[in-house]
């Protein structure tokens, strides 16, 4: 399995610390808002690749943060007329509806800023008697970036290209632009904890080095993240977490790309901001994973109306293959038959193109192609064929369910039918035979009618 590293800007090997084991950190949100599509990226991506990694025998440890205290919690606290507490155990509450919505699967840990201030208050210690870090008058804590002689590897920029473009902001007394605050001390009115430079409150970067070395170690297999994270977030960890620990931060960083809306950056000036929650309002929660999955991860992707459209009506012909499958099995002869044991190799065949796919750094959008390629096999080669037995509709359908599964995907299940809708379908498929077709077409009319459509197949009828 081979996986594009940003540190090295190659594909490389994927080489564990302890064999069969992948320990992962993700950078979660920060919860002060509804998560919008733009972070339904990483969210979907790193879920998808977590999942494969445990499909191909991998123990995984999978961390992602809540980042509960920040400026921008603060400020929405003080919109409200609340506190960061109440903000935080709101957003928190609705990130986990919309991630259940998108069927990601909870981490392994789902660790906190506020739930780690000691061992944050312990990493910044550490960086200070090492002369990584300083503080000031005002209980500010910073990091000497310049004593870090690699900063800039993440992000492959020579750190005088980096000083161009920094600035002190205006309270900030830091040595130099290029530092970055690890401890910020209190201003009036905002939440604080006790430290050795008083009272104040954990900067964004250490919280993430901490969470990390108290949860996976100091070293990591894989970091992972938004491509806007590599600078400065990512490249920040690196430097405070290396610094203290002396060893190396992660082996492997992974970045997803960016989102566009119709081909324009996402911005609320642009009026073309969407939450996760408004698409799925009105399209369900599945397209918007389809279509964080249908290019490849590190490639840039457009949302727009009609794609995602697109997206919801290659979900409904993935479904009705599967609908299909199953209405036939539950109505084929069991007692395999001559040939049968060659569809199964040209069924398996799929599945290996899948695993080459998703080894070659997580393609899923070939993934994906895999996936629908064995959807018509199975109509091809199964669904079309008189009479297929019941262990080769169990075969192909299990097989179409494991795939499905990697990616996340066909999760949502169908209402069962009402027993008077599968007495109208039986009604109706006797009239059929007896050729009422006035009958039938009033039956399906009256289906239609009641929001239930029907498909008539080789095999019977189903619903759509």
């Amino acid at each position: 399995m081979k996986i594009y590293n940003t540190m090295t800007r190659q594909k490389e090997e994927l080489q564990t610390i302890t064999p069969n084991e992948v320990k992962i950190y993700a950078c979660g949100p920060t919860v002060y808002n509804f998560i919008h599509i733009g972070n339904a990226r990483p969210i979907c991506v790193f879920d998808t690749f977590r999942r494969y990694l445990e499909y191909r025998g991998y123990k995984v440890t999978f961390v992602q943060n809540f980042t509960d205290i920040d400026d921008k919690i603060i400020k929405r606290a003080n919109e409200e007329n609340s506190d960061y507490l109440t903000v935080s155990e709101k957003y928190i509450a609705e990130y986990k509806k919309d991630a259940k919505g998108l069927n990601v699967r909870e981490a392994s840990v789902h660790p906190r800023a506020t739930e780690n201030v000691q061992q944050i208050i312990d990493m910044v210690k550490t960086l200070e008697e090492k002369g990584y870090a300083y503080s000031t008058e005002y209980g500010d804590v910073y990091f000497r970036t310049n004593k870090f002689k690699e900063y800039g590897k993440l992000s492959h920029q020579p750190l005088e290209d980096l000083e161009a473009g920094a600035r002190i902001q205006i309270g900030e007394t830091k040595e130099d632009p290029m530092d970055f605050a690890l401890w910020k001390g209190a201003k009036p009115g905002e939440p604080s904890w006790d430290s050795p430079w008083g009272k104040g409150r954990p900067g964004w970067h250490i919280e993430c080095s901490t969470m990390a070395k108290r949860y996976l170690g100091e070293t990591i297999d894989i970091h992972c993240g938004g491509q806007d994270l590599v600078f400065p977030h990512h490249e920040n960890e690196i430097a405070q977490s290396e610094c203290c620990n002396g060893v190396p931060f992660a082996h492997y960083w992974m970045h997803n790309g960016y989102i566009n809306v119709d081909n324009r950056k996402m911005s609320k000036s642009l009026n073309n901001f969407f939450t996760v929650r408004d698409v799925a309002e009105t399209y369900g929660y599945e397209p918007i994973r389809y279509l964080m999955l249908s290019s490849h991860y590190r490639s840039p992707i457009n949302y727009s109306v009609d794609i995602i459209e697109q997206c919801k009506a290659a979900l409904e012909r993935l479904y009705n293959c599967r609908d299909d499958l199953k209405f036939l099995m539950e109505n084929s002869p069991s007692g395999e038959k001559d040939g049968e044991d060659k569809i199964k190799e040209i069924l398996l065949k799929n599945k290996e193109d899948f695993i080459t796919a998703m080894d070659d750094d997580f393609n899923t959008a070939d993934g994906i192609t895999a996936l629908f390629e064995l959807a018509r096999d199975i109509n091809t080669n199964v669904s079309a064929k008189t009479n297929p037995s019941k262990e080769l509709c169990e075969f192909a359908l299990n097989l179409y369910n494991e795939l499905a599964d990697v990616l996340g995907l066909l999760y949502v299940e169908k209402d069962s039918v009402e027993d008077d809708v599968q007495a109208l379908i039986e009604q109706r498929n006797a009239a059929r035979k007896n050729k009422d077709w006035a009958l039938a077409d009033k039956i399906r009319d009256e289906l239609k009618a009641r929001g239930i459509t029907i498909k008539d197949t080789p095999n019977g009828t189903i619903i759509v």
